[in-house]
């Protein structure tokens, strides 16, 4: 399947897909003096990340982005390509009128309980935590934070983002939510973070501002795959793994979203980048106020109210859902691309996982040098 006809090949690369993998290992072979042609399925390059300005405002199209790592490395790399500031992301949760700062610190837990200290807080939280060993989100919860913080600020939104009960989701998913006894808002407890000084877009277009680099947009690769496949030695694919393989093991479960956007007469809706809306009865679980994550004095605002969706094909596909038949799925697809010739899966959706950004540029670096060594020796 991954065999190409001899003799057509016109480059060394053939990227299938303009997100974070794709750009950052097609710049860094580029950089080695290989030539690359990126096919990109969409009308923009950038994958996930892409942002539009509107009223002078960079709108992270398909939900917010921030950069955060404690890789000197890959901090260092996307340096190259752009200016970042100094965004702190300091969400918050808002739930029939009342406001609680995210994620779990002291100021939740004094807005909930009334207490100061972070012996009182613990001892709130084991009066009313899961007694027991998790073996799904809802207990797990339960064991971090209490009853009153899983009912208020977490049952809900899990509900809506993920369209099923917390009883029947994996406990890994809540882990991810940081949980800390200080009066501290940071999302985030890595060195660095912040957002493009302007734009994602703009660093995208950086990163692919090469010599080496051809980007196709408006290209789907699948769909014209064995025309595509004679141009080049070698595939880097980064889109949905079950599609790769034409479903043949079925298709893997995600959940997708959709948006709600709009420009606001004003300068200022909410006061903060993201609010989280956490009881059941709102639909949206999200409002994004893009203007926060880079104001600039903007005289009016963009809101986006994101809904999640049951993701069907043919649909974007943004969180993989890990439960057990998908996971199954997944293990016969890697069997299937590791027994490809001269394609590299690489990515959230060729690899099925759950990258941070800078994790996803970290497995670029990775592949690429692994990829260069092999081509060189």
């Amino acid at each position: 399947m991954g065999q190409k006809p001899p003799g057509l090949q016109t480059y060394d690369l053939l990227m299938v897909g303009s997100g974070l993998f794709g750009s950052a290992f097609s710049r860094i072979v580029a950089e080695r003096g290989l030539n690359v042609l990126i096919l990109e399925k969409r009308d923009h390059i950038g994958g996930n990340c892409y942002s539009k300005k509107t009223e002078n405002i960079d709108v992270h199209v398909y939900g917010p982005h921030i950069f955060h790592t404690d890789n000197e490395k890959v901090w260092s790399w996307v340096n190259r390509f752009s200016d970042f500031n100094q965004f702190v992301f300091s969400p918050v949760a808002y739930n029939n009128g009342e406001v609680y700062s995210l994620p779990f610190n002291m100021w939740t837990f004094n807005k909930m309980w009334g207490v100061t200290t972070e012996n009182e807080a613990k001892r709130k939280i084991s009066e009313q935590s899961f007694d027991g060993t998790p073996s799904n989100l809802e207990e797990q919860a339960l064991s971090m934070i209490g009853k009153d913080l899983y009912e208020k600020l977490v049952k809900g939104y899990t509900k809506k983002q993920w369209g099923v009960d917390p009883k029947e989701l994996p406990k890994s998913i809540i882990k991810r939510l940081p949980l800390r006894f200080e009066w501290n808002n940071n999302y985030f407890n890595d060195k660095y973070q912040g957002v493009p000084s302007d734009g994602y877009t703009k660093m995208f277009e950086r990163i692919l501002d090469h010599e080496r680099i051809t980007v196709q947009l408006n290209s789907d690769y699948l769909g014209e795959k064995h025309r595509y496949d004679g141009l080049a030695k070698t595939i880097v694919y980064t889109g949905p793994i079950d599609r790769y393989f034409n479903y043949c093991y079925g298709d893997l479960n995600y959940r997708s979203l959709r948006w709600e956007t709009k420009v606001i007469d004003s300068d200022n809706y909410q006061g903060c980048a993201v609010m989280n809306f956490t009881d059941e009865e709102t639909p949206h679980t999200r409002s994004i106020e893009h203007k926060w994550f880079n104001p600039r004095g903007q005289k009016k605002t963009v809101i986006s109210k994101e809904f999640p969706k049951k993701y069907a094909r043919g649909e974007e596909p943004f969180y993989p859902c890990y439960d057990e038949e998908s996971s199954y799925r997944y293990k016969k697809y890697k069997s299937l691309a590791d027994r490809e010739e001269n394609v590299i899966f690489g990515g959230r959706l060729a690899e099925y996982k759950y990258y941070d950004m800078h994790q996803v540029i970290a497995s670029a670096m990775k592949k690429a040098e692994v990829f260069l060594q092999n081509e060189f020796n």
